[in-house]
């Protein structure tokens, strides 16, 4: 399982100030510590080490520390409150992941870090959930402190806690949990397949994971789209391409994320391939999806399959509003290549089935046999204290 926990989670003694790889060195804030390091309990400087230098009122009492000691330190400003029975036991800016132990302490009993924050964790997104997700069992009932977003559930969700972390769902279960919130599928269709284009995602725990919940939002669209993205429909464009050009018009099925050699050696992977006809490529790079710096290295893999074949390159418009037209396109390109097949109307008003050239929108001959790359046009209280 790939997640990007060790950047949030360094291996750094927040109570000693110490780097754990290294164990050398004094932090500035042990010597503000100094004189009162002795006075906190070995068995509270080590929970504290194992949450991100955060412990909970609660705890410091059970490990034996006094409220009025307690209340020395945080007017002394040796240890602050992040939220209300839940502190910091250093000095310096707040990590993010002592505020992701400060929510999940603060939570209490059962809680681990969910949706937005989890798909974070677990590499889904690339971005910082702007409010901490936390989910607790339905049982009970807390007010959310600010910057934390509490969600109830009455499940036992599948968690993972690596040591020095809070638990977390584990992608497939975030993934679920995302849907269940979407409100478009859309955003299920991205989540999922960028998911399985960063190799997150087992088709397996995901559909077990899917089946189990009683009450799933868009259902149908996700086990679609399950069962496409495992099969290679790494973004949106992919599988929609899929789903709608591909299988709607009866097209070959082609070799998806096909794997090539490039000249420096290095590997690349090709969107769609056709082998069997001609080595005929499809690539589906649609700007919405793909960043500048992607189209150089777009450019790069066009021309190495212009070696041994032609590309076929289409964008968002060519695959949802011009599905009936590239369909005709690739299916022309490929018949110029020995394939025999017949496209399949996708529907009773389908311009597809009419042959290359028969939709409205006009687009320039398409030549495989010179290998040339063509483009089809741009149309409560807290349990801590």
């Amino acid at each position: 399982m790939r997640t990007r926990w060790r950047t949030y989670f360094p291996a750094y003694d927040p109570i000693l100030g110490v780097n754990q790889r290294g164990r050398t060195g004094l932090s500035v804030g042990v010597a503000k510590l100094g004189g009162v390091l002795n006075d906190i309990p070995a068995a509270l400087r080590r929970q504290a080490r194992e949450q991100g230098g955060v412990i909970t009122r609660r705890q410091a009492v059970t490990a034996g520390l006094s409220v009025d000691k307690i209340t020395w330190l945080l007017k002394r400003g040796d240890w602050r409150q992040v939220h209300r029975g839940v502190y910091v036991t250093f000095t310096g800016p707040v990590s993010r992941s002592a505020r992701l132990w400060a929510a999940v302490l603060y939570a209490g009993p059962g809680a681990y870090l969910s949706h937005e924050t989890a798909a974070e964790i677990n590499g889904l997104s690339d971005d910082e959930s702007p409010a901490i997700d936390v989910t607790i069992p339905a049982s009970r009932r807390i007010s959310a402190p600010p910057g934390v977003v509490i969600h109830y559930s009455a499940r036992k969700a599948m968690t993972w806690g690596p040591p020095g972390m809070p638990p977390y769902t584990i992608a497939e279960e975030t993934v679920i949990d995302l849907a269940a919130a979407a409100t478009a599928a859309d955003a299920v269709v991205a989540l999922v397949t960028r998911g399985y284009g960063r190799r997150l995602l087992a088709e397996h725990q995901l559909q077990r994971l899917a089946l189990a919940r009683k009450k799933l939002r868009w259902r149908r669209e996700l086990a679609e789209v399950i069962q496409l993205a495992a099969g290679g429909a790494h973004s949106p464009l992919e599988y929609r391409h899929d789903r709608d050009v591909q299988r709607a018009h009866g097209l070959p099925e082609p070799v998806k994320q096909d794997r090539f050699r490039k000249p420096d050696g290095g590997w690349g992977y090709r969107d769609r391939s056709y082998p069997q006809y001609g080595g005929l490529v499809i690539e589906l790079d649609g700007r919405r999806f793909h960043p500048e710096e992607q189209r150089g290295r777009d450019t790069e893999r066009d021309n190495q399959a212009a070696v041994t074949g032609a590309t076929l390159r289409y964008g968002w418009d060519d695959v949802t509003r011009g599905a009936c037209a590239t369909a005709a396109q690739e299916a022309a390109a490929l018949r110029n290549r020995g394939w025999a097949g017949t496209l399949t109307p996708c529907s009773a008003g389908c311009r597809a089935a009419g042959g290359y050239g028969s939709s409205a929108r006009s687009t320039a001959a398409v030549s495989v046999r010179s290998a040339r790359t063509a483009s089809a046009p741009a149309m409560a209280r807290s349990p801590a204290e």
